[in-house]
């Protein structure tokens, strides 16, 4: 049985590595990202996976919630973050000058 519990427990662990990464990478990328790429708002995206890493964290993985939370980090991970990524500047939260070429901003040649 200890065998069972540490193969829970390890699960468990990674259920909540996964969803705080989730969590961490809505996060860093700028809001207008998501609505260019046609997916829900930030703010929306950051209080589901908020409550995915929180019910991770307190409910066990045998329960229900915690596949709910899964099925939802599953969702960004595939659909919402390639999407994000796929703009330009990876939706992170700088933005790029007009001057910005494929391969960084154009000086002039100097």
């Amino acid at each position: 049985m200890q065998g069972f519990a540490g193969v829970m427990w390890l699960l468990s662990m990674a259920l909540i590595v996964f969803s705080g990464f989730a969590l961490f990478d809505a996060a860093i990328r700028r809001e207008d990202a998501y609505r260019a790429a046609d997916k829900k708002t930030k703010p929306f995206w950051l209080i589901i996976l908020g409550l995915a890493f929180v019910v991770n964290l307190l409910f066990p993985i045998l329960s229900f919630l915690p596949i709910i939370g899964l099925i939802a980090t599953i969702v960004y991970m595939v659909d919402v973050r390639p999407a994000v990524r796929a703009l330009p500047g990876g939706g992170r939260g700088h933005r790029g000058s007009s001057s910005d070429g494929p391969y960084g901003p154009y000086n002039g040649g100097r």
